[in-house]
Order: structure tokens, then sequence, then C-alpha cells
């Protein structure tokens, strides 16, 4: 589930607001999971798996940097487990308590302003 984010968290590592939203949603897609979640096994598993793609480059200073960047998303992760399945029940109590109306200029607000946001998302 972590692999299908990863790239995205790795290019945004620079930006800490995009990094966050990586990991909003990471936390997204893990809560949907039904297994058991064990972040600091993806750790051991990525560090593994980089010494083993670049044996002769790896250092302690690529230890150090992967190191911290799991950590953060790590720390980022945890602090938003289970707020997305809290979150969902309030945004359906929301959602249900609105008329057709208000259901469809919400729809037509949401869209306009996502396709100001990302024009790309016109495209099919």
């Amino acid at each position: 589930v972590i692999l299908d984010q990863f790239d995205d968290i790795v290019v945004n590592v620079a930006n800490s607001y995009r990094l966050q939203e990586e990991c909003d949603v990471c936390s997204l897609v893990l809560a949907k999971y039904k297994g058991t979640i064990n972040l600091g096994e993806f750790k051991a598993v990525m560090l593994a798996s980089l010494r083993s793609l670049v044996p002769k480059d790896w250092d302690g200073d690529h230890e150090v940097a992967w190191s911290w960047l799991w950590e953060n998303v790590e720390r980022m992760l945890k602090s938003l487990m289970g707020k997305p399945q809290v979150q969902e029940k309030a945004l359906e109590r929301l959602i249900m308590s609105l008329t057709e109306d208000a259901v469809n200029y919400l729809r037509r607000e949401v869209y306009k302003r996502f396709f100001a946001l990302a024009p790309a998302g016109q495209r099919s």
C-alpha cells in the first residue's frame, strides 16, 4: 500500500506542504486496509532494499537521510491514524442532511474549484 505512494512522498520531500498532502492521501488509503499496519517494518524493508540496490555507493549519510525521511513520514501517518474513519462519518452525516439543491450546488462548486486548481483533471 505504501509503495504506491512512496514515489510521490520521495519526490516531494523538500516541500513540507506537499509531503503532508502525500501523507494525507496515504492515510486515506491505509484507512481502508483491513490488515495490521506496522509502519516500522516498512522502514526496515525500505532500508534493506535501498542498500541492496546501491551497495557500492551506500554509506552512513544515505542511511541517516532515508531514516530521517521515513521517521518523518511515519510520524505524520501515525498522527492521522483513525482520523479518516471519523471524518468520513461526519462528512456522511453532513451530506445526508443537505437538500438535493444543496448537494447539486456543492457538486458544481467542488468541480469548479477542482478544475481551476488542476486543469489537467478535465482531460480524458
